[in-house]
């Protein structure tokens, strides 16, 4: 099986590479942005790819998006920091057959790559019954409050914090809190990760 990694953080590359590596049957590679893993996809055609959500350049679910508009029966996990149903939802949006966390037990995601592999599909158990009965997760912004949303959309538009808080007649410091507070809920890193998301579900 060939497996690619799409990673930018090193730790998380290697351990992943040494667990795979003491498999025997299956051989990876890595790339650390979404761009370079376009690529690594596209010259080397895994069996498998495996895409964090945070990415350089595009998030993982751009990344899944933009694989599979290039191979419709492309197989991709999603293996995220993140173990809220909401981005489980949204990476199955994007077209992912697996979604894993990574603070659950490493060796899911070698569960997860053979089922895949497979033609199967992998959600953790207690993911999919969140799933089944948490509202929020068909829709990522149902958890976002009016404020935050409109946050969000102008973002989306380009404004920085500064327009945000002259245009919503507000400090800067409560715009930077509302970012904040809209990056833990949308497992976003940086401002761009917001302004991808914004983008991503057409609020701009």
């Amino acid at each position: 099986m060939r497996v690619l990694i799409v990673d930018d953080h090193p730790i998380i590359v290697s351990g992943c590479a040494a667990m795979l590596a003491a498999e025997g049957d299956i051989e990876s590679r890595d790339a650390g942005d979404a761009d370079g893993g376009l690529s690594a996809f596209l010259d080397w055609r895994p069996d498998v790819t495996v895409v964090d959500i945070n990415l350089p350049g595009a998030s993982g679910f751009e990344l899944t998006r933009r694989i599979l508009r290039h191979d419709a029966e492309a197989r991709v996990v999603v293996f995220s920091m993140n173990d809220d149903p909401i981005f489980a939802a949204r990476a199955i949006e994007a077209g992912a057959r697996g979604y894993v966390a990574k603070s659950d037990d490493p060796f899911l995601l070698l569960k997860a790559l053979r089922e895949v592999a497979a033609g199967g599909v992998f959600l953790m158990p207690r993911m999919a019954n969140r799933l089944a009965f948490d509202k929020t997760a068909a829709d990522p912004l149902a958890a976002l409050s009016a404020r935050e949303l409109e946050i969000l959309r102008m973002l989306g538009k380009g404004l920085s914090m500064s327009e945000i808080a002259d245009a919503a007649h507000v400090s800067y410091k409560t715009i930077a809190n509302s970012c904040s507070l809209l990056k833990r809920k949308l497992g976003a890193r940086t401002p761009m990760d917001l302004v991808r998301i914004a983008v991503e579900q057409r609020l701009s």
